[in-house]
């Protein structure tokens, strides 16, 4: 791989509207509380972990694409914001040719329902207006609006493992030289009919939403970075192939644990679901952090969440390295590993 480094991260999480807020929630290791979700038909409601509403509310919502945008866009927007920074203006003016990867697994759910329920109660009154929105690329669509970029525009549906997926393919972009950054964005948002389906397997998962952006560039840093230094194969496993080999296969391509280092995986507190990945990294004698036991299982948000954290830590000189072990819902096994790097 290319030299590959971090440029900037943006954040929405139970926790808050910014990176800060994530890593301090994830630095002070007490869960987010949780909070009631209707389920209609139900008594009780379901548990969730979800984003607050901004306050004040940010600018960008005035903007007459986001009028009427479902969650997962607003606040794939907001992150996508914090991480250019300073580059919107590049991009915007058309100096910066910015890619865009958008991951997401359940996608512009609220709408999607909202939806169909009313096609099913009374065709008459299913807004037309709103079906735009159910589609899985309208948040990137959206986003490509709002920065006024031209540039490629890929939007990729998988379990979380396919985040670092989209992290491989925005430094392929960079490498190939087809975009001068590349923003590699995540979204989830909360509904009940997705925490409901994830409750057949089991009750203990707490469903949260938000999203994450990794924005990428190429090439040698005028200051200390982070550097994307590797990303493992995408070990499938199915009803052949089991979850906990996948899991081991990652944990032997990432680097050699060090005690100096530090570990981003994903565990979240349920036994039988954290078992594999327990398992693989059970020789891991370094630091070690689990986002989504804090923030909840956030989906392809939770995945950006973790490499975010282990960026950061990196950007704080707390560590030299971090590895992100990801451990997919339905699909597939992945591993990354970033490494602090002093500019020349």
């Amino acid at each position: 791989m290319s030299r590959i480094y971090i440029a900037g991260c943006g954040a929405v999480s139970p926790a808050g509207w910014s990176v800060q807020q994530l890593c301090d929630a994830i630095h002070a290791a007490a869960p987010i509380p949780v909070k009631p979700l209707t389920r209609p038909g139900w008594p009780n409601p379901l548990t969730v972990r979800q984003v607050v509403s901004a306050d004040p509310k940010p600018s960008f919502m005035g903007h007459a694409r986001l009028r009427r945008t479902s969650p997962i866009t607003q606040y794939v927007v907001s992150a996508a914001l914090e991480a250019l920074g300073d580059d919107l203006a590049l991009v915007r003016n058309g100096t910066l040719r910015l890619g865009i990867v958008l991951c997401v697994m359940s996608g512009c759910v609220n709408y999607t329902r909202r939806f169909f329920d009313e096609t099913v109660k009374d065709p008459s009154t299913a807004s037309p207006l709103i079906f735009p929105e159910t589609v899985f690329n309208a948040p990137s669509s959206h986003i490509a609006t709002l920065l006024g970029t031209k540039s490629m525009n890929y939007s990729i549906v998988g379990d979380p493992g396919t985040f670092l997926q989209g992290l491989a393919l925005g430094a392929q972009w960079l490498a190939q030289g087809n975009v001068d950054g590349c923003l590699v964005l995540a979204g989830e948002e909360c509904d009940w009919l997705t925490s409901d389906a994830f409750r057949h397997f089991s009750r203990k998962i707490i469903l949260s939403d938000g999203a994450g952006a990794i924005y990428l560039k190429a090439g040698v840093p005028g200051n200390s970075s982070v550097e994307l230094r590797s990303i493992t194969d995408s070990h499938l496993f199915s009803r052949d192939h089991r979850r906990d080999q996948a899991i081991q296969r990652v944990a032997e391509q990432l680097p050699p644990c060090s005690p100096d280092h530090l570990l981003c995986d994903g565990l979240q507190g349920v036994p039988r679901i954290d078992a594999p990945e327990i398992a693989a990294w059970k020789s891991w004698n370094g630091a070690r952090v689990s986002p989504k036991s804090i923030l909840g299982e956030g989906l392809m948000a939770a995945a950006s969440w973790q490499c975010i954290h282990a960026i950061q830590a990196l950007r704080m000189d707390l560590y030299p390295a971090a590895s992100v072990s990801v451990l997919g819902c339905n699909q597939q096994a992945i591993g990354a590993h970033f490494t602090a790097t002093k500019g020349v």
